[in-house]
């Protein structure tokens, strides 16, 4: 089985000068980790969609570095003749998180948090930091706060961004909920679908 290069203590400016070196287009897709997809296949049918507009050739697909939910669409690239990149938090380490067997590098960014916004902060977190700089578009496909908080600062970098509503897997949520002594949620769209981030991503 195919075993992910894991770059585990390059700095921030480290990884975005891999990324350059490489002197491709850097396509990231974020959405659901964890969380998982209501219609899996769905997901993947709109990313071979994206993924048919690129060449292999200079482009190379970055997601977050793990299997699970939008980390399908790593085996898709491959298949394709994609490269692969993984950007994630250190926490992925600590806690034992599973790669895609599919991705070809996994950088690791050194990180208190999973992404997103810091708490109580509109600065992104040390790992959505990396991401957003090192990416030349974004696409979105569902998501929670990490993947919303990404696809804004790309946007307001100017970068090309572009959205997919799409729910999480609906009996995840519901037992995550139980699990949490939360309420039970009536709405699965995620906190990305929850703004308009298509508006400025022609």
């Amino acid at each position: 089985m195919h075993q992910p290069t894991e770059h585990k203590h390059l700095s921030p400016r480290e990884i975005a000068e891999f990324f350059q070196r490489s002197g491709k287009f850097v396509l990231t897709f974020t959405g659901y980790s964890g969380s998982g997809y209501e219609d899996e296949e769905a997901m993947l049918d709109i990313a071979e969609q994206v993924l048919n507009q690129f060449d292999p050739a200079d482009t190379l697909i970055n997601i977050g570095a793990t299997a699970d939910g939008i980390g399908a669409v790593y085996l898709l690239a491959k298949q394709e003749g994609f490269a692969t990149t993984g950007i994630v938090s250190s926490q992925a380490l600590l806690s034992g998180a599973s790669l895609s067997p599919c991705v070809d590098d996994v950088f690791y960014v050194e990180d208190d948090t999973w992404g997103g916004c810091l708490p109580e902060s509109n600065d992104l977190s040390p790992t959505s930091t990396v991401m957003v700089a090192v990416s030349h578009a974004m696409i979105g496909i569902g998501g929670s706060v990490v993947a919303r908080d990404e696809l804004l600062a790309a946007r307001e970098a100017g970068k090309p961004v572009h959205f997919f509503a799409a729910d999480m897997n609906h009996q995840r949520a519901i037992d995550n909920a139980k699990r949490a002594g939360a309420p039970m949620p009536n709405d699965f769209g995620g906190a990305a679908a929850s703004v308009q981030l298509n508006a400025a991503a022609d």
